[in-house]
């Protein structure tokens, strides 16, 4: 073999691995060593192949409005956790050593990430419905307490909803981020806030039966049943507090609100108000957002950054059985139960003055 032919073969290969590498399918590389074979001239091969491909990525580009970089943004976005744009989330965090899951076996616990969600008065409107806050901050809340008798009805559609175990609080879970042991749930916090709001002098009755285990089908079926059989039997009560645990991010990162009110680790708290735009209706959404805003300001005015905005959806959650119903969502499953119990400790400090003020006179 020759020195010249020995040239001519290296230079043929290194022209095929630069093509193999920028070629995108199989059917591609097929095609082009085709024609390397078939061509005496590799290069040019080579270099019509380069021309083209650039071309062709020019004109789809062109063609799709750049819909590789909107897939790519997609991408990006459907990682994020569902927050706003606007809302602060660090992006920094710190991965928890090895021990239990939630799930009961042994593995890396999520990354959890703290975040502080500002809210004020303000309303997160995932429904249709076109809103003014203004005038309904301004009209206040219609709803009144009764002089005697139970006042305040808290309830846990989904009971079972547990937080991240620590040295504090660690329980057996009975699914991710669940127990049925009731020290350990959000019905503990129902607890506290139950203690809370009677310290004050208010009368609750504090359901603290499961209604989503072992499954969440028929949760709300079950917990709007004993709402009403509640109110039936007490008539006085006029506030209904669906306590849950709210659940931020995806996999093997979640997040932990964090507020910074009363120099202890404290989640925040989040009001959710129904409409029943979905199709079951709620005659009752427009008062019961108000009564969220009533009691909204009067959280803001004593800890600034407890709570969350008021979130408005388009299900009704129980809530056309009453004006003064709502949905508390207190921390995330990022939390501890400790946190969460620090939060709704302030949020009933700071509450349980706005309610007293609507204990019907003479009644």
């Amino acid at each position: 073999m020759n020195v010249k032919k020995t040239i001519l073969i290296i230079f043929a290969a290194a022209v095929c691995l630069r093509a193999a590498i920028a070629l995108s399918s199989v059917a591609d590389v097929r095609a082009f060593f085709s024609r390397v074979y078939s061509e005496a001239n590799p290069a040019a091969v080579f270099r019509s192949f380069r021309t083209g491909k650039a071309d062709a990525e020019k004109t789809k580009e062109a063609k799709d409005g750049g819909k590789e970089r909107e897939e790519t943004d997609a991408d990006s976005q459907s990682a994020l956790p569902p927050f706003p744009a606007d809302w602060d989330t660090p992006l920094t965090g710190t991965k928890a050593a090895k021990g239990n899951d939630g799930k009961g076996s042994t593995a890396d616990k999520p990354v959890i990430l703290p975040t502080t969600i500002e809210g004020g008065m303000v309303v997160k409107n995932d429904t249709n419905y076109e809103l003014d806050i203004g005038p309904l901050v301004a009209a206040g809340s219609n709803i009144a307490l009764s002089r005697s008798g139970p006042q305040i009805l808290i309830v846990h559609t989904h009971g079972s909803e547990a937080y991240t175990p620590d040295e504090t609080y660690s329980y057996s879970p009975s699914d991710n981020f669940r127990t049925e042991d009731r020290s350990y749930s959000v019905i503990r916090v129902g607890d506290e806030l139950a203690s809370c709001l009677e310290s004050y002098g208010l009368n609750v009755v504090h359901d603290r039966n499961i209604y989503d285990y072992p499954s969440y089908t028929g949760s709300y079926a079950k917990s709007g049943d004993a709402i009403g059989k509640y109110l039936k039997e007490y008539p006085g009560i006029s506030v209904v507090l669906d306590i849950h645990r709210d659940s931020i991010g995806s996999g093997d990162t979640v997040y932990k609100t964090v507020a910074e009110a009363g120099g202890e680790p404290c989640s925040q708290v989040m009001l959710l108000v129904g409409t029943g735009e979905n199709g079951l209706p709620d005659p009752n959404w427009k008062e019961n957002l108000k009564f969220a805003l009533y009691l909204q300001s009067a959280a803001v005015n004593k800890y600034p950054t407890l709570q969350r905005p008021i979130a408005l959806e388009k299900e009704r959650y129980n809530q056309q059985l009453s004006t003064g119903a709502l949905i508390v969502e207190v921390g995330s499953s990022g939390n501890t139960l400790t946190e969460a119990l620090n939060a709704v400790r302030l949020f009933a400090d700071a509450i349980a003055p706005a309610l007293k003020d609507k204990v019907k006179e003479g009644a």
